[in-house]
């Protein structure tokens, strides 16, 4: 199961949503607005910032966070899609 962090769930505050494990057992994070599931997020068995954070230092997570946001562009800025809530919230 993956444990979510504090730094995660502020970022899923300053968005209005709320975050749990996921249910789908091939995602990391589950997001809520008003109860209602809108999105799962996080593949499992892929890295996000924090897991890099915490096992290989900032340097090596702000690079990886940077190349993510280069591959990911053309669907992270779509407001309220998964890959928005990934971006915000795993990055």
């Amino acid at each position: 199961m993956y444990k979510i962090t504090d730094r995660q769930k502020k970022n899923a505050a300053s968005l209005g949503v709320t975050i749990k494990p996921s249910t789908n057992k091939s995602k990391k994070i589950d997001v809520f607005k008003n109860g209602q599931k809108i999105a799962s997020i996080g593949a499992m068995g892929y890295m996000d910032y924090e897991l890099y954070l915490n096992s290989l230092g900032k340097e090596y997570a702000d690079e990886r966070r940077k190349l993510y946001k280069i591959r990911h562009a053309n669907n992270r800025n779509k407001i309220g899609t998964p890959g928005f809530f990934a971006d915000r919230i795993l990055w």
